[in-house]
């Protein structure tokens, strides 16, 4: 039986605590040391019984057994500083979403994972959950034929508490392109491939703030894929990723509505029900087309996350989100508000 890993959490904010919950039931790892500032960390680290420490430079400097990786549950900004402190000290490192603020610094941290070897991971935790394992599978079948199109939407209700309590959420860099696309661009990524164009409309007129509350988005991917995507924080709607998969149960659930639908020439996927669509004989929209539900656990990504990250530690597994796989995303994402902003198809190939 392998010897558990012993992993630091550097962020003891609300994912950071997720992550540390995950770590403590897990049979593969345990919690090396908890890695912040403030006095709320200090004293979880304490109820663990676990080393603190106010900063990773002295984690990583301390005379006792190194950590044998490191989740970064920063705050964005901190995200390439301290992954870069990691890969200094030979530390494979889990990367909270998104990789970082900006294209150029998700670059250097590409570029100097691939240089030196020293794993990355990006926490995109969609990504190991089971209803995109099995929606990714099933487009890779075959079994919708050529994929010709994708439909997404993100609509759904911030409530007001969530601006009054944060104001700069009402002002540019606080909207739902900046804050929620990221994690629908990384899903349509992995199901469809890169994206090479965008363009957008985006529209504040609902709440008035500076920042957009909707977005309409055209999608250009890298193998002819075209695809559209709503994204709205102000739509009473059921159709987001969170109040259709179930994957968090902190959101309302509707087991009945889809936010994806992949066509391609011999069928069609809607995710997550799972809900495939195929052409029984001739195809033609006067021909029957057979319903399927494809099956699926239920099991919870951030524990799969988890598990993946202690095999890539081990040598057993290569990154699933590799640092190129973040900046692809984030660089799709900033993409898509350059498009809004300006009126312009803004093009990634």
């Amino acid at each position: 039986m392998s010897v558990a890993l012993r992993l630091a959490v550097a962020g003891a904010g609300v994912i950071g605590r997720a992550h540390l919950q995950r770590i403590v039931a897990s049979p593969d790892c345990a919690v090396h040391s908890v890695v912040d500032p403030t006095p709320a960390a200090k004293s979880l680290a304490a109820d663990l019984g676990v080393p603190w420490y106010a900063d990773l430079a002295a984690m990583l400097s301390e005379e006792r057994p190194l950590a044998d990786g490191v989740i970064l549950a920063t705050p964005n900004a901190l995200h390439v500083p301290g992954a870069l402190q990691c890969i200094d000290a030979g530390v494979p490192v889990l990367v909270e979403k998104p990789i970082a603020d900006t294209v150029a610094d998700a670059q250097r941290l590409a570029d100097t994972a691939r240089r030196t070897g020293v794993p990355v991971l990006v926490g995109h935790h969609r990504r190991h959950g089971a209803l995109m394992d099995a929606a990714c599978r099933a487009v890779r079948s075959g079994r919708l034929g050529r994929l010709v199109s994708v439909t997404g939407s993100a609509t759904f209700v911030k409530p007001d508490s969530y601006f009054t309590d944060a104001p700069w959420r009402t002002q540019l860099g606080g909207g739902p392109i900046l804050i929620n696309l990221i994690h629908e661009i990384d899903n349509l990524r992995a199901l469809v491939g890169n994206i090479t164009a965008v363009q957008a409309m985006a529209s504040s007129a609902t709440r008035g703030f500076e920042v957009e509350d909707t977005v309409a988005i055209s999608l250009r991917f890298a193998n002819g894929v075209l695809g559209s995507f709503l994204l709205s924080d102000c739509a009473a709607s059921p159709r987001s990723w969170e109040q259709t998969s179930a994957e968090n149960t902190a959101y309302d659930h509707h087991a009945d509505q889809d936010c994806y639908v992949l066509a391609g020439t011999h069928g069609s996927l809607q995710v997550p029900t799972l809900s495939l669509y195929e052409f029984e004989g001739e195809r033609s929209w006067f021909a029957p087309m057979r319903r399927q539900s494809l099956p699926v656990d239920t099991v919870d990504p951030l524990v799969r996350q988890l598990a993946h990250f202690c095999a890539v530690i081990r040598g057993q597994a290569e990154p699933l989100v590799s640092a190129d796989e973040g900046l692809a995303t984030l660089r799709a994402a900033l993409a898509v508000a350059e498009a809004a902003r300006t009126g312009q198809l803004v093009s990634l190939a």
